[in-house]
């Protein structure tokens, strides 16, 4: 019974500390997802506003997924309505 209480509380410990290091480190790693997937949106899109973007052929089929994320991205970046003529999401 003993061990399995040390065990038990090595465990609590282990996972205290580990989050306590990663603490400071999460609101970087956040924003940097974040920015991360601000360009890889900006690329996405720009094919629809008929900018040439060199790997379109694989992020045409991406197109889907993106289109949920489409409106928290413009609101972002600054834009009440969407940027592009043809697609509304607001």
């Amino acid at each position: 019974m003993k061990i399995r209480a040390i065990v038990d509380w090595l465990g609590k410990a282990n996972r205290y500390a580990t989050a306590v290091y990663n603490a400071p480190y999460r609101a970087a790693i956040a924003r940097a997802k974040r920015d991360e997937d601000d360009l890889f949106m900006l690329l996405v899109f720009s094919e629809l506003m008929g900018v040439p973007n060199p790997a379109s052929y694989y992020t045409l089929e991406l197109q889907p997924l993106l289109l949920e994320r489409f409106h928290e991205w413009h609101l972002r970046m600054g834009m009440e309505h969407s940027p592009l003529d043809g697609f509304r999401c607001c």
